[in-house]
């Protein structure tokens, strides 16, 4: 203890504190409040909390001389108890902090009230509740008070000892609520014993189970010249005991919580008993028991003649001593006593006039250091109060471990530690004994406690941990091969901590220098797991490739965070490792382009293979193709020539018939190659593959041709498939009869039946004079004489037909000229007031020489006029001028021009009298007649009101481009509104 760092300080608090009523007796403390008794039988209060203080005379009305023999004040400073004790006997008053008078309590008469023990849980400033009092001929007495009541509610007796009848010295009681209700605890000492009581329910009731049981108490013989009872009171809640008997101090441990129960059920809550002999607290001469006590948190204060010794409660080591400056009158008589103010954490002593006040400052301060003396390391770190402060623990805790060869535990504590002692020479002291172990175990606690922020000294560190543990496990095998096939042996379990390491630390680790360690000590699974953590996932699906282990390499690659270009660069190896479980990896991962794969398939298609073993290249090109729909023609064109080096051409045959674009616009139907199909097929012999791809290609004759050394029935099905060039089709049928016919071989009479039966499947395309030129020259008529008539019969067939068409053409020539005759005499009545359908003019109106104007013959002074069937007439200029209004610009012009060669021609040639038209007429029709006929055509095909142009100007604008003037000539404009004056109209 540093003896310039005082924890305990004396200050005189009041010099004349009995205010002349005597001399002080007794004292109490509580919450800032003083409470004296005199030896004149007053009760004096100090409040220093509000700066008051006030006495009253207990004294009044009793005879002779009077003493305060007691004084208690509870924890809050509100409730008193005094005991005045003379020659009338000795009566017990209560007293509260609001009260100018005293209340006698009638049923202690007599009674000298020696201990009270309060119950600090429950009690408030206007109730006590209730309250234990003890008193000098042994009993145990209930009592509660109420500040409004004016008086005790009750007083009830609890016990009486009996046994050994004894004076109570000191009382204390402790409440804990519990599920059942509320559980007492009760201490009370005599001079010669410790009694403890506790149970539930109510108080009578926890000591009336005393009836039934015995008393449980603790005796220590010796005199004592006064023996007191303290609690520590932590938090309104008591925390350890202190007996101040004839033998020592007896304490302990308080745990009210605590279920350790004695062999009759009684609760036993007191926890690490001890006794501090007095003997030890002087040196060679005979010790002087203390008079009185106060206890701390930590400290035992005793009263020692006029002195206070503080001695420390865990090292019974005195630590300080507390003199104080007494008055001249009062140093015969000495230091009565002293007293404690668990509220306001002060100690207080007294003499016959004076008051002194006791600090505390910060005493736990130095109690770790108590604690490590005592080797108490987990206390002493609990009260550690600073990282300097912990170094000391763990380094004593270290050096004890390391002094033992328990170096394990040792390097634990040494990691722990950061000012007092340097890594190195930690470091040191195990690599100067040869602890690799302790070494590294150092180092992985080191790694554990330092901060996130010194990266390179955990880099450092991690790296140095690996190599110890390459080292530990060379000798381990070095030591004994066995160790590599048992799982429980400590080569396995260092594996197994190693590679936990490595997970742990690969974000700490260099990954180039780990690599080599690994690399240069045979750690290949390890290099491996760690290539793993770090994400270099070609090193370790390389290893799996060389271990054989197809599957777990897969397992690899199949990992969202493996780069896909990996999948391609293993592929060839991986499919011929394992083809099956390749492939089956492959068809679950649809990110990849089998494109790429197609070198990983030709290098395994072109190994040999069993009969009977399935294609996984097939199988998973027919994936790509049939449930992916893949385009690429690489991928067809391979699948395609693994078809054709089967032995079984259906599946070829199946897979060129098969329309991969189907039900897409402007799609191909297929993706291969048709020159290459067909090089190969070729190739392969594939004949009926070829005759597909020929077809496929309009190369019908080839088709036809390969199909005819396959297969006739084949060459047929290929010439029906023209449909659309006949010529081209009789060709084929013709190759096919001429096959047929040289097949058969020869002239006998079966053969030609056969050979002109293969006339019955052409449907009539070939004849029997196209397939006669096949026949050898020597063949026999009779042989082709039912052919031969069943054609000739066919052909007169046809001629009759073409005579009855012939029949049919006349008769419809001579319908036509009778029709052609019967116009010419056809006429209309036009009446004399007839208008003009254009310029709504007579049609009959005379005019002027309108032949020459027009190039037209007229009838009289008339203008020439069209009539039609409907009824409408125009005159002739009138209408040219409106259907060349009406129709499209092309055709006006030809209506133009048409007129203008009419005109420049004249009227030369003329029409017969009667104006009919004859076949002479017809054919000897001159060039202006037949201008007139096209002009004719032109405008008067049908009429302009009730023909298509009519119906053609519904689609016209109402007002045409040429007509913009006029439209704006149509707008209402707004006049100035201000130059219009306003007429107002009578009403």
């Amino acid at each position: 203890m540093d003896p310039g760092r005082k924890v305990f300080t004396v200050d005189l608090l009041e010099r004349y504190a009995a205010k002349g009523r005597g001399v002080i007796t007794c004292m109490a403390a509580g919450n800032d409040v003083i409470v004296l008794g005199t030896s004149k039988g007053w009760v004096i209060r100090h409040d220093f909390g509000v700066g008051d203080s006030y006495d009253i005379d207990l004294s009044a009305g009793r005879p002779g001389e009077n003493s305060i023999h007691r004084v208690f004040v509870d924890p809050g400073g509100s409730h008193c108890i005094a005991t005045v004790v003379g020659n009338g006997g000795a009566d017990t008053f209560y007293t509260h902090a609001k009260w100018s008078k005293p209340r006698v309590l009638n049923k202690l008469k007599g009674l000298v009230v020696n201990a009270v023990a309060w119950n600090r849980q429950q009690i408030t400033e206007a109730s006590t509740k209730e309250f234990i009092l003890g008193t000098d001929n042994g009993q145990l007495h209930e009592i509660c008070v109420d500040e409004k009541d004016k008086k005790e509610k009750y007083i009830k007796f609890l016990f009486e000892l009996t046994e050994l009848p004894e004076a109570f010295m000191g009382l204390q009681m402790e409440t804990a609520s519990v599920s059942n209700g509320t559980r007492y605890y009760i201490m009370a000492v005599t001079p010669t014993r410790l009694y403890s009581f506790t149970g539930f329910g109510s108080l009578d009731t926890v000591f009336a189970s005393y009836l039934d049981r015995t008393v449980h108490f603790m005796e220590l013989p010796g005199e004592i010249p006064n023996s007191e009872l303290h609690f520590f009171i932590k938090q309104r809640r008591a925390v350890h005991f202190a007996w101040l008997s004839g033998a020592g101090i007896y304490h302990g441990g308080l745990n009210f919580g605590a279920q350790h129960s004695s062999t009759d059920g009684d609760e036993n809550f007191v926890e690490n008993k001890a006794l501090l002999d007095y003997t030890k607290l002087v040196e060679g001469a005979e010790a002087i028991k203390p008079s009185s006590m106060a206890v701390s948190e930590f400290h035992f204060l005793l009263l020692i003649g006029n002195k206070v010794k503080v001695v420390n409660r865990i090292s019974e080591q005195i630590i300080e001593e507390l003199q104080f400056d007494q008055m001249s009158e009062s140093v015969s008589r000495g230091i009565i006593g002293l007293c404690s103010d668990a509220t306001a954490g002060l100690f207080y002593a007294y003499d016959q006039n004076s008051i002194f006040q006791v600090s505390v400052s910060d005493e736990g301060r130095d109690m770790w250091k108590v604690y490590l003396d005592m080797k108490e390391y987990a206390t002493a770190l609990a009260n550690c109060r600073d990282p300097l402060q912990k170094d000391q623990v763990y380094l004593m805790q270290a050096e004890a471990a390391f002094a033992s060869k328990d170096f394990l535990r040792a390097a634990s504590f040494y990691a722990k530690i950061n000012y007092v002692l340097s890594f190195e020479e930690i470091t040191l002291k195990f690599i100067s004994v040869n602890e690799q172990d302790a070494l590294r175990t150092f180092l992985l606690r080191k790694l554990d406690n330092l901060a996130k922020d010194d990266k390179c000294q955990i880099t450092m560190i991690s790296t140095w941990a690996t190599e110890l543990y390459l080292d530990k496990i060379n000798r381990l095998l070095l030591e004994d091969d066995s160790v590599l096939e048992n799982r429980n042996s400590e080569y396995q379990s260092i594996i197994r901590e190693f590679r936990a390491f490595l997970s742990d630390c690969k974000d700490v680790l260099d990954e180039a220098t780990t690599m080599k360690l690994l690399e240069s000590y045979g750690r290949v699974e390890e290099l491996v797991y760690f290539a793993s953590l770090k994400e270099q996932y070609e090193i370790v699906v390389h290893h799996y490739i060389q271990q054989g282990e197809a599957k777990k390499a897969l397992e690899v690659l199949q990992k969202p965070t493996v780069p896909i270009d990996l999948q391609y660069k293993f592929a060839p190896d991986l499919i011929i490792l394992d083809a099956y479980e390749t492939v089956e990896s492959w068809m679950t991962n649809n990110n990849l382009n089998p494109r790429k794969l197609i070198p990983a398939m030709m290098r395994y298609s072109s190994e040999p293979h069993a009969k009977n073993e399935t294609h996984e290249v097939i199988k998973y090109l027919e994936y790509c193709v049939h449930r992916l729909h893949n385009e690429d023609p690489g991928v067809h064109n391979l699948l395609l020539s693994l078809y054709a080096k089967q032995e079984d051409d259906s599946a070829l045959l199946r897979f060129l018939q098969c329309k991969f674009g189907k039900g897409r616009e402007n799609g191909p139907d297929f993706f291969y190659d048709p020159k290459y199909a067909l090089r190969l097929c070729l190739k392969e012999k594939r004949m009926r593959a070829c005759v597909h791809i020929y077809s496929m290609m309009s190369m019908h004759e080839e088709a036809v041709a390969l199909a005819l050394q396959v297969d006739t029935e084949l060459a047929m099905a290929e010439a029906d498939k023209v449909e659309d060039d006949e010529d081209l089709r009789k060709k084929l049928w013709l190759m096919i009869a001429k096959h047929v016919i040289e097949q058969e071989k020869g002239v006998k009479r079966e053969n030609i039946r056969k050979a002109i039966a293969f006339l019955k499947e052409t449907d009539g395309l070939l004849k029997i004079e196209d397939i006669l030129p096949f026949f050898p020259d020597f063949a026999l008529i009779d042989d082709f004489k039912e052919a031969i008539c069943s054609s000739l019969e066919d052909y007169n067939k046809q001629i009759e037909q073409l005579k009855e068409e012939m029949n049919d053409a006349t008769h419809g020539a001579d319908n036509i000229r009778n029709d052609i005759s019967a116009l010419a005499q056809r006429y209309a009545v036009i009446h004399q007031d007839e208008d003009c359908g254009v310029c709504r003019r007579k049609i009959l109106t005379v005019g002027g020489d309108y032949r020459m104007a027009h190039g037209y013959t007229s009838v009289g002074p008339m203008a020439p006029f069209y009539v039609f069937p409907c009824g409408h007439a125009f005159h002739a200029q009138c209408l040219i001028a409106h259907v060349t209004r009406c129709t499209n610009e092309t055709q006006a012009e030809y209506i133009l021009d048409l007129q203008k060669q009419v005109t420049l021609l004249g009227d030369g040639s003329r029409k017969d009298s009667n104006g009919s038209i004859t076949e002479e007429s017809i054919s000897s029709m001159t060039p202006a007649d037949k201008l007139r006929s096209q002009l004719d055509d032109a405008i008067a095909s049908e009429c302009p009101f009730c023909g298509e142009l009519m119906i053609h100007e519904i689609s016209l604008p109402f007002i045409l481009p040429e007509e913009a003037p006029q439209v704006t000539s149509w707008e209402i404009k707004p006049h100035n509104l201000a130059n219009q004056r306003t007429l107002s109209l009578p009403v």
